[in-house]
């Protein structure tokens, strides 16, 4: 017990100097009214009745408090009934030295209870000076009754009303703010009974117009069910301006410790309450997360195989429908179970700080739900979503590649067919052998006109059997039909060959028979031979199919276009010589008078023929420059569509990344308080959620890139793919920040650190992690950031800098604490925790234990109707259901063991 130190003066007036100031706050009423006869009146009548109240278990009592002290020999007995020591032996004579020794000597053990007693003289009492008497009772109720009463971090008076204030907080006009006016009306005083015994008054039947009637009643029922005597008079109260505050609070303070043990019980069913709504609260949370991280997981498990199938369409057409597919689950599906997995993250966090903070086993999830098993199953989601886009753009490009080479191949095989129509009967024929010398001549030149024609098909079959093997490495869906259409033309070709050697052979048997040739007639057919086939070949590439995808493709090919445009002129040159040589024959004709049959015999073109296919090219070329120029104008509108998403894209990429740094940088900055922070946070959340329309904006011109079949941009770095990775990295991480602040806040509201304190733990921390955090920024590190760690030995430096004495068996003690697993950094949570371990307590299973026991009437056991009796209706029925069986001797049906159900809720075994 505390010794408080107290002096008392009396002169004109009393006065008690206190070192808890027990009525500082009504020093200047005291000295003004203190021989207010009311005053004196009501301190007589209560401390006489308080006096009485401890003298009768001595089996006696006072009837006149000046008076009856006077030998000192009640006094002594008064002192050793409430203090229950033994005073020294009074004296046992009459005279005046007698009574004023046995005065010495309860004066004396009065000062031996820390009370300083000044101007407070054994004569006085002997005289039987009243306002010496009466102070001196005070002094005495002050020490034994009233110094030792606690509320929370308050004693005494303060104390004393705070414990009023709580206990009558739910009654209608009752607001306790004294010890004097706050009491007149009576209701605070049926307000205490009623809060500890309703069953003793009708708190609903009194009224505050009544307050004689009120005091009456709380006097009455205290003395007949409270064992507290009567030590005030209504009338004296309610008469009164100010009652005195003496003998209010030695009649209230009788209240309080008859209520003491009720109290207590009221404890410990608080704190069983508060243990099992920890616990019920905790058991809410495991079972949301285990239901969150099986419908997350169950959704992992039906995705990934729609984006393992690879089976790829037919078409064009159908592969950009599942191209349209993946971006709907990009843009509809995916969010809301991204959400879900850092809300998941998120409530299991909170989950095991709230166990942490209430000494209970951390969680443990069920078996393949734990957060890395997600985040593993997330990586591998993300890993096959990967591969399938990547692979749908393969597929379209191949696709489109496909398409293209079949286009081109049925153009050339529909050429290649049309020039070998008809050309086995002809080369079959067997025309020379009733031809004339000339006509034999002519068959031979005309033959060999065919082989430099058929040596210039050449290449064009070639073409043809190259693109088949193209679509069919490309897997080609008709690949089918185009290699049979091929093995045609090359069967024919080699026909060909065969039978035009053949010709060969015959026709060289008869022209050692036949020396006449006609050579204006083959010099026309081989000069007009190579041109028609410069022509065919000529519109074959005005025709030709061509796909480009950059600017400076097109350029190539319009630069390949003015070069043939170039060649015209000479080509020009070579048909007006091939038709100077059909005018000399008309010339030679006309002048020798000869005449022809109209027909060349070495060549089935005639001039005719060469001008319609000359006429046929220069109406091509136009047409070819004008496919040309709309190339042009397809690719700078695909160039600008690059330029669009690169400037947006190159100012999202570090939009991105410089909110990424500013959190980092507020999750260690220690300026404000942890809501100031919060709130800091909270505006960078919603900063970041108001520049989603700039993402959406971004993957409208993707999808436009997409759909112009844009796959390469070289004016930015960043990619969609980066943009949304970035984007839900920054989200993760404002949201895991919010969480961390809001932990810590939890940790100081949980522990009681104060903001100071959680400053001074940050201030420490960030100090040794300053180095670390520099060179890591230096290092543009974006995965896996170390920001808020500390290592072993700045760890030891900062309990160093704080007070710590450590050995190293003391230090290696503090790092299993910090970083059980052995991982080699100290994080702040870490670090938060550990300084609040130091310096704050919490529920334990003994003290779960005791307080049951309490409600057990110190029995070993528990029974069914004390829980319900003790508990609210909610946790009664937790414990009833959770708690086992007692076996024990003399133990009653029914009876629970508390201690086992106690240790439990700790994690602990049966102690």
């Amino acid at each position: 017990m505390t010794a408080v130190e107290t002096q008392i003066t009396y002169s004109n007036s009393y006065t008690i100097h206190h070192e808890e100031a027990y009525m500082t706050q009504e020093e200047d009423w005291d000295r003004d009214l203190l021989l207010d006869p009311a005053w004196e009146k009501q301190q007589r009548k209560t401390f006489t009745a308080w006096c009485n109240s401890h003298l009768r278990k001595a089996g006696t009592q006072i009837e006149n408090i000046e008076e009856d002290f006077r030998n000192g020999l009640k006094l002594m007995l008064l002192l050793e009934v409430i203090s229950g020591e033994r005073l020294p032996k009074p004296d046992k004579g009459k005279m005046r030295f007698h009574k004023i020794a046995n005065v010495n000597k309860a004066l004396d053990f009065i000062c031996s209870k820390g009370v300083k007693l000044v101007s407070i003289g054994a004569e006085e009492i002997v005289d039987g000076n009243v306002k010496m008497t009466l102070g001196m009772i005070w002094t005495i109720i002050l020490r034994f009754a009233i110094q030792d009463i606690s509320v929370e971090e308050t004693s005494a008076k303060e104390g004393l009303l705070l414990w009023c204030q709580r206990k009558t907080a739910p009654y209608r006009n009752v607001n306790v703010q004294n010890f004097h006016i706050s009491w007149k009306d009576g209701l605070a005083l049926c307000a205490l009974i009623h809060r500890h015994r309703p069953d003793l008054i009708d708190y609903s039947k009194l009224r505050k117009d009544d307050p004689i009637g009120n005091l009456n009643t709380a006097f009455e029922v205290a003395e007949k069910f409270l064992d507290i005597p009567k030590m005030l008079d209504a009338e004296d109260i309610v008469n009164t301006p100010k009652p005195d505050e003496k003998a209010i609070m030695t009649y209230v303070s009788c209240f309080y410790h008859a209520f003491a043990g009720a109290e207590q019980a009221e404890t410990a069913a608080n704190r069983i309450c508060k243990v099992l709504a920890v616990n019920q609260e905790n058991e809410k949370l495991m079972e949301e997360y285990e239901k969150l991280a099986s419908e997350l997981l169950e959704w992992i498990r039906r995705t990934i195989p729609w984006l393992e199938n690879r089976v790829a369409e037919q078409t064009m057409r159908a592969m950009q429908q599942k191209l349209e597919d993946f971006r709907d689950y990009r843009r509809i599906h995916k969010p809301p179970r991204v959400q879900e997995k850092c809300q998941l993250e998120i409530n299991f966090n909170t989950l095991q700080t709230k166990l942490r903070l209430s000494n209970r086993p951390a969680f443990m999830p069920s078996e393949g739900k734990m957060v890395s098993d997600i985040a593993n199953a997330w990586k591998g989601l993300e890993q096959v979503e990967k591969g399938y886009e990547e692979w749908l753009l393969t597929e379209i490009r191949r696709l489109e590649r496909l398409d293209h080479l079949a286009e081109k191949f049925k153009q050339k095989c529909g050429m290649h067919e049309a020039w070998t129509g008809g050309k086995e009967d002809l080369l079959s024929q067997k025309d020379y052998e009733s031809a004339s010398l000339m006509e034999i001549r002519a068959l031979m030149r005309k033959h060999e006109a065919f082989e430099s024609d058929l040596a210039a098909h050449q290449d064009r079959v070639e073409q043809i059997a190259a693109i088949a093997q193209e679509l069919n490495e490309l897997d080609y869906h008709d690949a089918a039909s185009v290699n049979a259409r091929c093995q045609g033309i090359c069967d024919q070709w080699d026909n060909l060959g065969t039978l035009t050697q053949k010709r060969r052979d015959a026709l060289e048997r008869v022209e050692k028979l036949w020396e006449t040739i006609d050579q204006l007639y083959l010099e026309f057919a081989k000069r007009a031979a190579p041109f028609n086939n410069w022509m065919d070949g000529a519109m074959e590439d005005l025709q030709d199919m061509f796909i480009v995808h950059s600017i400076e493709e097109i350029q190539s090919l319009i630069t390949a276009h003015d070069q043939f445009k170039a060649t015209l002129p000479e080509a020009d040159k070579e048909r007006m010589a091939t038709m100077g040589i059909h005018n000399e024959i008309l010339k030679i004709a006309q002048t020798y008078g000869i005449k022809l049959s109209g027909i060349n015999p070495y060549t089935n073109l005639s001039p005719q023929d060469i001008s319609t296919k000359w006429d046929t090219v220069k109406h091509f070329v136009p047409l070819r420059d004008q496919m040309l120029q709309e190339e042009v104008a397809r690719q700078q509108a695909n160039e600008r569509l690059r330029r669009q998403f690169a400037a947006q894209a190159n100012i999202i990429g570090p939009w991105i990344q410089t909110k990424m740094e500013e959190i980092s940088h507020v999750s260690v900055d220690i300026a404000g308080s942890l809501e100031e922070q919060m709130n800091s946070l909270k505006q960078y959340e919603q900063n970041i959620i108001n520049y989603k329309s700039n993402i959406d904006k971004l993957e409208g011109d993707h999808q436009l890139s997409q759909e112009s079949l844009i796959f390469d941009n070289k004016h930015t770095n960043y990619t969609m793919e980066h943009i949304r990775v970035g984007w839900e990295q920054l989200l993760t991480t404002i949201a895991r920040t919010i969480n961390e602040v809001e932990n810590q806040i939890l940790t100081r509201d949980a522990k009681g650190i104060s903001q100071e304190q959680l400053n001074e733990f940050r201030a420490s921390f960030n100090h040794f992690d300053r180095v670390r955090n520099f060179l890591l920024l230096c290092l543009e590190i974006i995965v896996n950031k170390r920001n808020g760690m500390m290592d072993p030995d700045d760890f030891r430096a900062c309990l160093i800098s704080m007070g710590y004495d450590l050995g190293e068996v003391e230090f290696a003690r503090i790092m299993t604490l910090v970083d059980p697993n052995n991982t080699g950094v100290v994080t702040f949570q870490a670090f938060i925790d550990f300084m609040t371990r130091e310096t704050a307590e919490t529920d334990t299973a003994e003290q779960v234990m005791a307080s049951f026991k309490i409600l057990a009437s110190d029995k070993m056991y528990i029974t069914v109707d004390e829980l319900r009796r003790e508990l609210p209706p909610e946790q009664a029925e937790y414990c009833i259901s959770r708690m086992t069986r007692y076996v024990g001797p003399e133990s009653p049906p029914g009876a629970l063991d508390y201690i086992s159900f106690s240790s439990a809720l700790y994690g602990e075994s049966d102690l």
